[in-house]
């Protein structure tokens, strides 16, 4: 018998009380919770008391003004989608991390912020037999799906690998290890690189490698593989995952890292047919760039400071205010209608039609 169930408490309500990713943006904050050392769970409600629709594995983007400057930056929600009065985010304190740092350190309950949301395309697809797979506070999208799990008391056949630094850095081990014993289907697998802080750890530590999953997940080749962390780790589990048989339409990872604040981007040069100049305002800098070029690609190259993060679109990390000139953009989703009327656009996906003047 299926006993999956399809019900939310948001689907029972209008249109009208449903927040609306095109429409609505004011979010309070109504609890903070010290998860880890370096690790805190920010809880959020619509200020007009309306339900979320979102799906385990999406994520929000977050408007925020930080010492009088425009910042945005994407967390994946932590939460049950089931449970739709609110939806939690749960972040790193990453080091020199602008955003993580003033979430940490100046967030407080009450106080108000701007979201885009919820956005994405990590979801779990029907299965009999999933690995879910995170590294350091990656573990938040798998973490939503868990909790979905729960809430909807669906049998699973889930082995959920996480790995961490050292045992104090494992964020919702507690929690994780509760529903496991709830759970007859959940099977964990925690692995720290190193036991310090912890000399009594009883399970093993290091990397995961072909050897580690092979040994902890023999049936690896059957399951569909949800992973999600570091650049690194996935790239690790992306090769690791192939050699044991996982077919690639089973593996499936978040497209972009939402922990790392402003990562670097490959360039690649590309023939241009006309030349065209944007001038960063608030920087003093001039940067030349073929009409075939994106704004993001040539400014990083020519060394300009400028947020980024997905580099197609997706997250809307590097917003920004088109003062003048014209862009050809072609977005995945970071950006609204009424944001770009207001005239911001996403420099990574862009490419300009004329010289152009950018509010950075």
């Amino acid at each position: 018998m299926d006993t999956k169930s399809n019900f939310s408490p948001a689907g029972r309500l209008e249109p009208s009380d449903i927040w609306s990713r095109d429409a609505d943006e004011d979010l309070v904050c109504i609890d903070v919770h010290q998860e880890t050392h370096d690790v805190k769970t920010f809880t959020f409600a619509s200020t007009e008391g309306k339900r979320f629709a979102f799906e385990a594995g999406q994520y929000f983007l977050f408007d925020l003004d930080i010492e009088g400057e425009p910042e945005s930056r994407c967390y994946s929600i932590s939460s049950s989608p089931k449970r739709s009065n609110a939806f939690s985010v749960t972040v790193k304190r990453v080091a020199d991390g602008k955003i993580s740092n003033w979430l940490h350190d100046r967030l407080t309950v009450n106080a108000k912020v701007k979201a885009n949301g919820p956005l994405g395309q990590f979801i779990r697809p029907n299965g009999r037999k999933y690995l879910f797979l995170s590294g350091g506070s990656g573990i938040t999208p798998v973490m939503a799906m868990v909790r979905e799990l729960a809430d909807t008391c669906e049998p699973v056949d889930v082995v959920f690998m996480h790995a961490a630094r050292t045992p104090k850095d494992l964020i919702f081990r507690d929690e994780l290890a509760s529903l496991a014993n709830r759970m007859k289907g959940l099977r964990l697998q925690f692995l720290p690189e190193v036991v310090t802080g912890e000399t009594n750890w009883h399970g093993l530590t290091g990397r995961i490698s072909g050897a580690y999953l092979q040994l902890a997940i023999p049936d690896i080749a059957e399951r569909i593989v949800m992973c999600c962390g570091p650049a690194p780790f996935m790239a690790a589990a992306r090769t690791i995952a192939a050699e044991l048989g996982v077919p690639q339409s089973n593996y499936i990872e978040e497209s972009f890292d939402a922990v790392i604040d402003t990562p670097d981007i490959p360039i690649v040069d590309q023939p241009a047919t006309r030349t065209f100049q944007v001038e960063f305002s608030k920087q003093g800098r001039k940067v030349e760039i073929g009409g075939e070029q994106t704004v993001l690609s040539c400014a990083k190259k020519a060394g300009v400071k400028l947020a980024s993060s997905c580099s197609n679109g997706v997250c809307g990390t590097c917003k920004s205010k088109l003062v003048s000139g014209s862009v050809e953009m072609n977005h995945n989703g970071g950006i609204r209608q009424r944001e770009i009327d207001a005239g911001l656009f996403l420099p990574c996906c862009s490419k300009p039609l004329s010289d152009l003047v950018v509010d950075r």
